[in-house]
């Protein structure tokens, strides 16, 4: 897989559970980590993977950074809903695996389209709860969180 992919995904994990292990979260630090992730994920948006897996890999770290960060030139929206065009193709392409899972819950945490919830259950459905790994224990996390909080940008009349 590309090293930048990697890094990307790394930077996004960082920035997504930054503080949850209860150290302090210093406001230059979580700017620099926010502009570094923007950053790269704007120098790979138009990168194609070699495979199906490290396009999956590439989809899933994009619509990762692109929900964790705060920054928007104007075209972030516009990015997204490109990278989403793009995932559909890759999704059909990709054998079921937990990397087929995260992606699909991204998508769904963007679109809230019922079909990709139940694909991403499925596939979770086929993992022995006992042998769970860290990855998988937070796709289902993530899945849940997406699942209850269906909403974030909200719009409360006066």
């Amino acid at each position: 897989m590309n090293p930048e992919i990697s890094t990307l995904y790394s930077l996004v994990h960082e920035l997504l559970y930054l503080g949850t292990d209860g150290s302090p979260i210093y406001s230059d630090s979580f700017s620099r980590l926010n502009r570094e992730v923007y950053n790269q994920a704007n120098n790979l948006y138009s990168y194609q993977g070699a495979t199906p897996e490290e396009e999956a890999s590439l989809y899933l770290s994009l619509l990762m950074a692109y929900s964790a960060t705060l920054y928007d030139n104007g075209d972030k929206q516009d990015r997204i809903q490109h990278i989403l065009n793009r995932c559909w193709a890759v999704l059909d392409n990709l054998p079921v695996s937990p990397l087929k899972a995260h992606l699909l819950t991204y998508c769904y945490g963007e679109v809230y389209e019922d079909d990709l919830l139940e694909q991403a259950r499925a596939i979770i459905a086929t993992w022995d709860e006992t042998l769970l790994t860290p990855e998988q224990t937070e796709i289902i996390e993530e899945l849940k969180n997406f699942e209850d909080n269906q909403y974030p940008f909200e719009v409360l009349e006066e």
